[in-house]
């Protein structure tokens, strides 16, 4: 039983130094913990001082940003201003003058052949005014034929009316003539035939008679009866004569009523004929006396303008010298003008150079951000490295200790087939992890995307287009927004063709995606 127990006592000891065992491990554990506690409150003082020192400088680079934008724009338009202002008064005096030499030449050349031509003038004036006497003599004998014409013309207008009146008497006469003819031959033609119808049936009844009366003689007598025919026959031929004779005579009114109709047709056609003779020759004396008229009008024209021609040259000279006064009044005010542009454009050199020296200044404060904040890129890459190294190895220790899993593998250099590298977690820093449209903090950024940032503002303020990218890039302090777009609102596309030595391409700024992780120290 003894033994047993001593057993059992021995057995209990190993446990006991099991305990111990454990114990250290988590002590190292807790101080490991307050470690990282501490480099986390560390970092996290580092981290305020930085975010507000960038606070400063981002609010130094926006008053930088528009001061500069406003002072390129007023250069760019100055010096626009000055130089088209410029060409145009040296263009504007260049014409003057030559108008002015022009206009000088050609007016003495106009007073040396304004005494030439004046002496010329006379003497032809006066020999055409001799001629147009003359011709206006015989203009006027002329017109006085024209007026005698006139009055022949209106005597035989009222011949006319008179002749016109008895061409219509006679028409009307004629009418009632053939009327009358019509009417007479109508009712001798009724009556002939009429006459020669009641002479048929006569002499129808006649024979009809005789032949009944031949017939009972001819039963009575044979003998009387061809002594009787022959009379009655001949009674006959007699009664047939005279209606025959009477047929010819009516034949014969007929024809002269035919004839002095054919001859009053004649005289009628005449008449006609003779009147449009009148009228043609009317008309035609009246296009010429038109002609005559218009031509007499031009003429007196014509002898107007002869007699206004020197009054017509002097108030050209008047006018010539009302213009070179003109000119000479107006080339002093140009050249007042041209001085005092001269000078604003000596004030506008004075404000270039002092814009160009702010500008320099600019670039430099610039130049030593993109450099502090490259530094901090490469101090916070190299910190990040070296704790996920350290990390890596402590959790490769706990594993083969058996404490906990296997990590998957990562690299530490790059390598284009690495799907876990440190490198991918430092370009996932630049990445952008913010939502469309949602406020962000200046203070939540990413060195890197600080970086891409101040690129941006870059190039905003050489007058690159934006990108779409950049647009969604939204501030967290409602008054820093209000601000950043109103600064991105004025800056134009296209500001000047001036640029910073310190701005990258635009195909080398680096883009902004949607969705990016966050980076993990181990």
């Amino acid at each position: 039983m003894k033994k047993k127990k001593v057993a059992k006592g021995k057995k209990a000891k190993p446990g006991k130094g099991k305990l111990k065992s454990k114990q250290g491990p988590k002590a190292d554990k807790e101080l490991e913990v307050e470690k990282a506690k501490a480099n986390a409150a560390l970092w996290d003082l580092r981290l305020q001082v930085t975010d507000k020192s960038l606070v400063q400088y981002r609010e130094v680079c926006r008053k930088l940003a528009r001061a500069n934008d406003e002072l390129t724009n007023q250069l760019y338009r100055a010096e626009k201003d000055a130089i088209d202002i410029t060409d145009y008064l040296k263009r504007e005096d260049a014409a003057k003058e030559k108008k002015i030499n022009m206009l000088q030449q050609t007016l003495k050349s106009q007073e040396a052949l304004a005494h030439e031509e004046q002496n010329k003038l006379v003497e032809d004036y006066t020999l055409q005014i001799n001629e147009m006497k003359e011709l206006f003599r015989k203009k006027s004998s002329d017109f006085n034929m024209i007026q005698d014409g006139m009055r022949k013309m209106k005597e035989f207008e009222k011949k006319k009316i008179q002749m016109e009146q008895e061409l219509s008497d006679m028409r009307e006469s004629m009418d009632i003539a053939a009327k009358e003819h019509r009417e007479n031959l109508n009712k001798m033609e009724y009556k002939f035939f009429k006459e020669k119808a009641c002479l048929e049936r006569e002499a129808e009844q006649m024979i009809a008679l005789v032949e009944q009366r031949a017939h009972n003689e001819a039963i009575v007598q044979l003998d009387d009866a061809s002594h009787s025919v022959f009379k009655e026959n001949v009674r006959l031929t007699e009664a047939l004569k005279y209606h025959i004779k009477e047929a010819e005579d009516l034949q014969k009114l007929s024809n002269t009523l035919e004839k002095e109709n054919a001859s009053l047709a004649l005289d009628k056609s005449m008449f006609e004929l003779l009147v449009k003779k009148n009228a043609a020759d009317m008309e035609a004396q009246k296009d010429e006396i038109s002609k005559l008229r218009t031509k007499v009008a031009t003429l007196e024209q014509a002898l107007d303008l002869k007699a206004g021609k020197p009054e017509q040259e002097e108030k050209k000279k008047e006018k010539m010298l009302v213009r070179t006064q003109a000119s000479q009044v107006e080339l002093q005010k140009l050249q007042r003008v041209l001085a005092m542009r001269e000078r604003e454009l000596g004030h506008l050199k004075r404000l270039a150079g002092t814009i160009v020296e702010q500008r320099t200044e600019l670039e430099q404060f610039f130049h030593e951000a993109l450099a502090q904040v490259k530094q901090e890129i490469m101090a916070s890459r190299l910190q990040y490295k070296t704790e996920a190294l350290k990390a890596y190895h402590c959790r490769l220790r706990e594993a083969t200790a058996g404490r906990l899993k296997f990590p998957p593998i990562r690299t530490f250099h790059k390598s284009p087939h690495s799907t876990n590298s440190v490198y991918s977690d430092m370009d996932a820093a630049a990445m952008w992890t913010h939502r469309l449209g949602s406020k962000v903090e200046i203070s939540d950024l990413t060195w890197e995307q600080k970086e891409q940032v101040l690129r941006l503002l870059f190039a905003k303020m050489n007058g690159q287009k934006e990108r779409k990218t950049s647009r969604h890039l939204a501030l967290s302090a409602s008054s820093e927004k209000r601000l950043i777009d109103s600064d991105a609102a004025g800056i134009r596309e296209e500001l000047s063709p001036a640029a910073f030595i310190t701005q990258a391409p635009e195909s080398v700024l680096p883009s902004i995606p949607n969705i990016l992780p966050d980076i993990h120290i181990a």
